[in-house]
């Protein structure tokens, strides 16, 4: 496995201080350094050494390595995290399992800086560990995520308005991959936002990047809103004035859509191997099938930037935090990823 992608690392941000997310980090480095190789950590040392403390379980913790550049990685030694911190040391850190400003403002420290270096080409990627929404808006930030807050620093490098930069969330675990028509927003909110144009954007986002990730123009499957699909109007008209245009547009287009379908089977279809991607009309439609299959294997992966971005498909977990148990797993599958999509940006 190439250490970096054209010479180039991989970042890893911590997420939330008062999470699990430097525990998984740490725990990811001790248990695959071939994997983590070429890769270093975005965050608070003082963070970082308690989440490897964690991580231990008792037993040494590996050794936090403080660099003060992306290139410095390849010059750390063996069974050390490299860390490259953001901004000033802490004097107290965090409180474990609780929602803070301080926590927020330093997982926001780590994404932005992230973002921006692999916006002007120093990073191969960038995976991201859980924030926490709340964190966030106590810390003053106006993103409830990290793909708000990718899209945004997108544009403004772009020098685009945000509108002109348009993302996705795809979830995808090893049965099943999901693309959302809407992400962070209230169900009530989410259904508004099944229009005509976000539909068939959302359908040419997935066509493009499907296409680079498989190597061939993907299989997709367009979940309706309602309850079997709107039952020819019965149950309600989405499907008629926006979803059905939409999928016929995007096959005059070329792409290889179909739908709508019942959004209580097509899940299934697509898993037995019949599709190759699911679009969905809003976030829990799509996200709890991929979750249930287990939150152990999925990855998140933001599509339509211009940067690979790749996280775990779980939360912050602030009810296990500190104890030991959170379980890296889903983070060693977003590296992987990302190790998989990198080339194709390069």
């Amino acid at each position: 496995m190439n250490a970096s992608v054209a010479g180039r690392p991989f970042a890893i941000t911590m997420g939330d201080p008062a999470g699990i997310g430097p525990e998984i980090v740490a725990k990811a480095f001790a248990l695959q350094p071939e994997l983590t190789r070429g890769c270093f950590v975005v965050g608070d040392i003082g963070c970082m050494r308690r989440g490897a403390a964690i991580a231990a379980a008792g037993q040494p913790a590996l050794a936090i390595a403080r660099i003060g550049a992306a290139a410095e990685v390849a010059g750390v030694p063996p069974r050390c995290i490299p860390v490259l911190s953001p901004g000033e040391p802490q004097p107290d850190l965090p409180p474990l399992g609780a929602v803070s400003a301080q926590a927020g403002r330093l997982a926001a420290q780590a994404v932005l800086w992230a973002a921006r270096a692999a916006l002007r080409g120093e990073l191969a990627g960038i995976v991201t560990a859980p924030l926490h929404k709340e964190a966030l808006a106590a810390a003053g930030l106006p993103y409830p995520g990290h793909t708000e807050l990718l899209q945004a620093e997108a544009a403004v490098h772009a020098g685009v308005p945000l509108a002109q930069m348009p993302v996705r969330m795809m979830l995808a675990n090893e049965d099943l991959r999901t693309v959302l028509v809407s992400i962070h927003l209230s169900l009530r909110q989410a259904i508004d936002a099944v229009t005509f144009e976000q539909v068939l954007q959302t359908l040419h986002i997935t066509d493009t990047a499907l296409t680079a990730m498989l190597g061939k123009r993907p299989r997709i499957a367009v979940a309706g809103l309602n309850p079997h699909a709107g039952e020819g109007g019965l149950f309600g008209r989405e499907e008629i004035e926006a979803i059905a245009p939409a999928v016929q547009a995007a096959q005059a287009a070329g792409l290889a859509v179909q739908g709508p379908f019942a959004p209580d089977t097509v899940f299934m279809r697509a898993r037995r191997g019949e599709f190759d991607v699911v679009v969905a009309m809003y976030h829990d439609q799509g996200l709890i099938p991929v979750k249930y299959l287990g939150v152990e294997q999925g990855v998140n992966v933001t599509l339509g930037l211009p940067l690979v971005r790749t996280s775990p498909d779980h939360g912050t977990a602030f009810d296990i935090a500190g104890t030991g148990r959170a379980d890296p797993s889903s983070l060693l599958a977003a590296l992987r990823m990302a190790r998989r999509l990198a080339p194709a940006s390069v």
